[in-house]
């Protein structure tokens, strides 16, 4: 009888035993190691480590060579996802609930994607809404999979060459129609003219969206975004994996010291129709550049922010910006004396080249097309 008890204990013991080590690896840890949920290949997704964001951070030329702050020690990462219940969790009464139906809603998408969600505002008010959001497409028509949940591989940057951190593509739909979708015409003349040396969103996104101006003290001190001022006036022109894109700037400000990365930005207020030929080639910020002259890409007049109009391709020693020091609510003013900005060329984004610019500045016959 004695025994039988004392298998009994020991029995009871392991029990506890792995029962508390299940509680323990159930507690949510650091957000790049743990998952409150089981371990999944989703663990491993830009979503949840966000990878993209703390990589061009810490590079060697990027921002926290101006802070000196940790991206571990920044509210940046808060919200990246840490379990499938922030896309997926619906309240129903008293009791959670798992939903692919919340997952489609934009509105979930938008809790985190901010820029996207001003650039929606942006671009209805000026009636020139997204094509695709204009037919009734959601994120998530796009958006899927791996692009959400990732493929299990680790990935460094949503613009990494391989593996790519977002699949999505122009391509996708309009040449490969994997969904049906208007067909790509490879005989329009725009087509035919720039080949492969263009990326689709050149011509067809219809401006860049900038959060310019992150002042970086007051967003650590109110451990918040919105510490910027938004603008949706130019669009950057910048080479990514050989081929000329849409492009966009992250500019901030951190104890009166300038920061600017450049990079390839994909601003979803795309255009049916592409830009007319003398919106790039001999524009008024080219012919400038062909004077010795800089571009004022964002200045201070009379009290107010104000922002080029138009394509500006980039060229860094051309291009001026305009650094302020927040003072109060909507309340700016110029940062004096504070030197050169330190410039990052971020997400794999170059400089156009002489050869390039040498193209935008020629003037080019607008071919007819056909009837």
């Amino acid at each position: 009888m004695k025994q039988r008890w004392l298998r009994i204990a020991c029995f009871v013991s392991v029990l506890i035993l792995v029962g508390g080590l299940f509680l323990l690896k159930s507690i949510p840890g650091d957000a790049q190691t743990e998952c409150p949920c089981l371990w999944s290949f989703f663990n491993n997704s830009l979503h949840f480590t966000g990878n993209g964001m703390r990589y061009w951070y810490e590079e060697p030329n990027g921002f926290m060579s101006v802070t000196n702050i940790p991206y571990n020690n920044l509210n940046c990462k808060e919200c990246h996802v840490r379990s499938c219940d922030k896309c997926h969790a619906l309240q129903n009464g008293p009791l959670m609930e798992f939903s692919k139906k919340k997952s489609k809603d934009m509105e979930t998408c938008m809790q985190c994607h901010l820029r996207e969600k001003i650039t929606f505002r942006f671009c209805k008010a000026a009636g020139r809404l997204d094509v695709h959001i204009a037919a009734g497409m959601v994120c998530a028509d796009c958006h899927y999979q791996s692009d959400v949940h990732g493929d299990g591989r680790h990935k460094i940057s949503m613009r990494h060459p391989y593996p790519k951190g977002v699949v999505a593509s122009c391509k996708g739909c309009h040449i490969d129609q994997k969904v049906e979708s208007p067909e790509f015409d490879p005989d329009i003349p725009s087509h035919k003219v720039h080949g492969n040396k263009l990326d689709c969103s050149a011509c067809h996104v219809s401006y860049s969206m900038a959060c310019y101006n992150c002042h970086f003290d007051r967003a650590i001190k109110e451990g918040k975004k919105g510490n910027f001022i938004p603008m949706n006036k130019w669009l950057l022109l910048i080479n990514y994996q050989g081929k000329v894109t849409s492009g966009s700037v992250m500019s901030l400000v951190y104890k009166d010291k300038k920061f600017i990365a450049y990079c390839p930005y994909f601003t979803h207020c795309v255009s049916p129709k592409g830009r007319k030929c003398n919106d790039c080639h001999q524009n008024k910020a080219v012919q400038a550049m062909l004077k010795g002259k800089k571009i004022p890409v964002v200045t201070y007049k009379n009290g107010k922010v104000a922002p080029w109009e138009g394509v500006v391709p980039v060229v860094p020693d051309k291009l001026e910006w305009v650094f302020l020091k927040r003072i109060g609510k909507d309340k700016w003013e110029p940062i004096k004396d504070a030197g050169p900005a330190k410039i990052q060329f971020a997400a794999y984004g170059k400089p156009l080249t002489k050869e390039q610019f040498k193209k935008l500045a020629k003037k080019v016959e607008v071919p007819k097309e056909k009837k």
